[in-house]
């Protein structure tokens, strides 16, 4: 042996890890999101994302997503992250597909739960709220919603969500005011407001008219009662003495009532009691007349224990009936009425007695049925709709025996007045039975208590009343507006639709002092509303300038003397409006006065649109509001499309609340986990319904994410070997280089498809797909040894560094909508002279990259891939091998489409193996096969040869090259060039 040949065999083995191209990125595996994201938000505000977006959109065709305003009274929730975020992502990808895609957050400021803790502070202090000034009481609330919009701004900052957070809308400036204020007065001017005495929602513990949106229904016990109303006058003299038997669930009510319904389709029986205990109410000998559906049920109730069927009853032969308290002493004549009875179609024999107690004042169908029938009333003595109940829910002074007698207390619990209307129907003998109830019953939505139907004073915009006295009516209008818009998902159209043909008057009336109030004022002695734009114009000039407390200033007579009239002739209107008639004005003072969000829409022969984006519960709410103060005032809706969600649960799908100790505060996902985990589970959900988020279901996209992240890093290290002299092009490159640019071209049109219909959950879908199946399980894997221990000047490793680059960049856009921080954080990682990905548009990728036949081979060839794949996994699981380099299969292909699809393939680079050998037939029944690829059966068996020392495959022309007797001949090359290189920068 020469002492060269010692020499050698002597050295130590060379470190070869050196001379690979291995992966190299500052881009973290571990996120660390909760302390990366503000280092982000900070450089979007350094950099002024915000501006910046809207220089590079400008004079594109817009497409404005208007802020449904949340409520300025409390940190956000998990409903309110979900809503953000999902606007979020509706802007970003917008603006990414080619839009001026522009989002100006805005908050409702007015209303009672705002007033509500003012009045509780003062109670706290002893203050009496009647005492303060009713200015210094607004400015105490404009202050308080004022704290909250600083809180809840960062807290939406804080999920990535980018807008103009420096001049959002508020329904409380002077300038929304104004607007707010214009929009009621065009009402007035077209004759749709009316002062009107009707029922409506009432909330005696707030102390206010409420409207359908603020109502929510829950389970309520209520105390039942069947009552005897004596007839008087009658075209059948068999009934004559006989007595009409209602039931109720509201006893307080029967002091009000005028009439008595009954179904014309209904079979009516007169009945009469054979025996009764002694201490019922019922008596024997009573002729009482019930629907016979029911009459079963009505004498159980009563304990009766024999009766009998007289005779068939039709109630249009009775004419009139008493009133239970008609003629008591001391009720100086208050019942002293008849008691129509009058068909209605709302009755049926399913429940109670088949007959339908009527208070006008205390129910829309008894209401109707007196406007229908006020002929008919005033006959019998009722020429008005009784008032009853005052607004704390007591009786009036003048209503005998249950004056100041409630109906709730000021927490809402059931009061004295059922029990004294029951003791007084005992005393007359009126009562036949009384029972109790469990049944869904309205409820206010922000103090919980229950309501009652309350007729008072109030104002409302009219459904059906010709606009402008001819023409089509506002329900009209807005039923055909519904018609243009593109609900997502569509089931929405038929709700809303469902909802306006079926919705009573807009009552818009409150009796509160935190609002907009009902600029209007009326002429003493006619109720007739003042119509002068002078007046009107100097109210919205004063409220631009002092907000609308200058309304409250003073008596108003500044205002009449723009028009030339006298104080001493009209009437201000204090009431405030409704808190949805301000955010359904919002269109009129946000989206046609701000500059960045004026738009030509279709309806205007443009191409701009504007989309609504809530919960689903906003059909009745802001969607419903802003249809409807849009259509009263221009015709149409204010919007183009109309997105909803659903709303948010447990993991085990019940509704989330403190008792139960299921809360998911956003607030804590974003300190443990980070904002974009959230907006990863936010996009993937099916947010067309319910979503469901907790602890487990967290884990789960915490690991999708970093799954998704490992793929974004690998593809960033890889790229670090990267230069532009080095790009390859298309048509030059390997088959299946060339296979997943067409991927890239696929996944354009899909991508673009998912997010024009705002289908983020299939963007997830396909993306993690992409990622993980595609790319991740199969391109790098495969070229993972190319690009690591390939010569420099390898074209197989050019043109997989061509292809990562041209991936990661439309990854790195596909996800930015979606992962906004991390999407960025990658994009600075691979351009650090960049601005940021959001100022972006999705990348164009080339059609002509699609290639259907080669699409077609490839899926074949990743069949054939599945089978080696399963083969080797078992030869590992047993021990027999240890990576994938160390087996050379035989693999055997008797379908004659597979068989063709490998041919001039390498297929052991493919299957990562060391060596391979494919023969067409069935192979050997001991082979590995898979149930779903028929005709491939597998081999297994070592490969020959020596281990590379550094690409570590198996060969047997590892040492061919004498001057690197360790490697296999493609790494001599590679080895040749760097020492080549390295000894020339020497």
């Amino acid at each position: 042996m020469s002492d060269k040949t010692a020499d050698k065999t002597d050295a130590p083995a060379r470190d070869y890890s050196e001379t690979l191209f291995l992966p190299q990125t500052d881009f973290p595996m571990r996120a660390g999101l909760p302390q990366r994201e503000p280092q982000i938000l900070q450089r979007w505000n350094e950099i002024r994302l915000y501006e910046r977006l809207r220089e590079v959109q400008k004079g594109r065709t817009r497409f404005v997503l208007h802020d449904g305003p949340p409520y300025a009274n409390g940190n956000i929730h998990i409903g309110h992250a979900l809503n953000k975020i999902l606007k979020d992502i509706v802007v970003r990808s917008q603006g990414m597909l080619g839009f001026d895609s522009n989002y100006v957050p805005g908050w409702d400021c007015h209303g009672l739960p705002i007033e509500w803790k003012i009045e509780e502070e003062y109670r706290a202090k002893g203050k009496n709220k009647d005492e303060v000034p009713i200015v210094e009481f607004r400015r105490e609330c404009r202050a308080f919603a004022e704290k909250w919009i600083d809180v809840q701004r960062e807290e939406f900052k804080r999920l990535g969500v980018e807008g103009d957070w420096a001049h959002p809308y508020q329904t409380m400036s002077y300038d929304a005011e104004a607007q707010i204020a214009r929009e009621i007065m065009k009402f007035a001017v077209s004759g749709q407001l009316y002062r009107g005495s009707k029922p409506v929602m009432w909330s005696s513990v707030e102390r206010t008219a409420l409207a359908e949106a603020e109502v929510e229904y829950h389970e309520k016990t209520s105390t039942t009662i069947w009552v005897k109303f004596p007839i008087v006058r009658t075209l059948d003299v068999d009934l004559e003495g006989a007595s009409v038997v209602i039931w109720t669930t509201t006893p307080w009510t029967i002091p009000a009532n005028r009439a008595i319904a009954f179904g014309s389709e209904i079979a009516y029986g007169l009945y009469r009691i054979a025996d009764a205990a002694a201490d019922n109410w019922a008596k024997a000998g009573d002729r009482l007349i019930v629907a016979d559906k029911l009459a079963a049920d009505v004498f159980a109730a009563a304990r009766v224990t024999a009766y009998e069927r007289v005779k068939d009853v039709l109630p249009v032969m009775i004419d009139r009936c008493a009133h239970p308290f008609r003629g008591l002493p001391g009720a100086n004549g208050y019942w002293d009425f008849d008691v129509p009875m009058l068909p209605a179609d709302y009755v049926t024999d399913d429940a109670g007695t088949g007959f339908v107690h009527t208070a006008p004042g205390h129910g829309a169908d008894d209401y109707n049925t007196y406007v229908k029938h006020k002929a008919v009333f005033e006959a019998c003595g009722t020429r008005e709709v009784p008032h009853t109940v005052a607004p704390d829910s007591s009786y009036y002074p003048d209503v005998p025996f249950f004056a100041g007698e409630r109906i709730y207390d000021d927490k809402g619990k059931d009061a004295g007045a059922n029990e004294a209307v029951i003791r007084k129907l005992v005393e007359v003998g009126a009562l036949i039975a009384r029972g109790r109830l469990k049944h869904q019953y309205p409820h206010s939505w922000r103090s919980k208590g229950p309501l009652i139907f309350r007729n008072t004073p109030q104002w409302f915009i009219a459904m059906d009343k010709p606009l402008d006295g001819e023409g089509d009516t506002l329900r009209q209008r807005a039923l055909h507006a519904i018609r243009t818009v593109e609900w997502v998902p569509e089931a929405g159209e038929n709700r809303i639709t469902g909802m306006i043909e079926n919705r009573p008057d807009w009552v818009v009336s409150r009796q509160r002092a935190w609002g907009v109030p009902i600029a209007v004022f009326v002429r003493k002695g006619t109720n007739e509303i003042l119509k002068d734009e002078r007046v009107n114009a100097a109210i919205a000039e004063a409220f631009e300038k002092e907000g609308a407390d200058a309304w409250y200033k003073d008596d108003g007579a500044r205002f009449l003397k723009a028009g030339g009239y006298d104080i001493a002739d009209y009437e201000k209107v204090d009431d405030i409006l409704d808190v949805w008639f301000d955010s359904g004005s919002t269109h009129a003072f946000a989206l046609e006065k701000r500059e960045d969000l004026k738009v030509r829409r279709k309806v205007d022969g443009g191409p701009d649109q504007v989309m609504y984006l809530e919960g689903s519960d906003q059909h009745r709410g802001w969607f419903h509001s802003s249809l409807l103060e849009s259509c009263g005032t221009r015709g149409r809706a204010p919007y183009d499309i109309v997105l909803t969600h659903g709303f948010v649960l447990d993991e085990k799908g019940q509704k989330m609340s403190k008792s139960l100790g299921n809360v998911v505060a956003p607030q804590k996902v974003i300190q443990e986990s980070g904002a974009d985990i959230l907006r990863l589970w936010v996009a993937a959900s099916d947010y067309s319904d319910d979503l469901r988020i907790g602890p487990e279901i967290l884990k789960t996209f915490v690991e999708t994410y970093r799954k998704l992240r490992n793929t974004i890093r690998w593809m960033l290290g890889s790229l670090a070997h990267f230069h532009e002299a080095d790009r390859i092009e298309p048509r030059t490159m390997p088959e299946l280089e060339r296979f997943v640019l067409h991927r890239l071209a696929e996944l354009d049109g899909e991508m673009r498809e998912a997010y024009r219909a705002f289908d983020y959950k299939r963007v997830v879908a396909l993306l993690n797909s992409f990622m993980t199946t595609d790319l991740s399980a199969f391109y790098f894997d495969i070229r993972k040894d190319a690009l690591y221990c390939d010569p420099l000047s390898s074209h197989v490793r050019k043109s997989a560094l061509t292809v990562i680059d041209q991936t990661f960049r439309a990854v790195a856009t596909w996800i930015a909508p979606i992962l906004a921080f991390t999407a960025e954080e990658a994009w600075l990682a691979r351009y650090p002279q960049a601005e940021s990905v959001h100022l972006e548009t999705f990348p164009a990728i080339p059609s002509e990259w699609r290639d259907e036949a080669l699409a077609e081979r490839w899926a074949k060839i990743r069949r054939v891939r599945r089978v080696i794949t399963g083969a080797l996994e078992v030869e590992r699981a047993q021990k027999r091998i240890g990576a994938s380099l160390e087996a050379a299969p035989t693999v055997f292909i008797a379908d004659a489409a597979l068989y063709e699809a490998v041919q001039g393939l390498d297929l052991a680079e493919i299957a990562i193996t060391s060596g391979i050998r494919v023969e067409r037939g069935e192979g050997p029944a001991e082979a590995f096969r898979l149930d779903e690829v028929k005709g491939v059966a597998v081999v297994p068996a070592l490969a020959s040869g020596r281990k590379c020392a550094r690409s570590w495959k198996v060969s047997p022309e590892v040492g061919s090259d004498p001057d690197y007797p360790d490697v296999t001949p493609r790494d001599a090359a590679a080895l040749r060039e760097w020492d080549a290189l390295r000894t020339a920068a020497e």
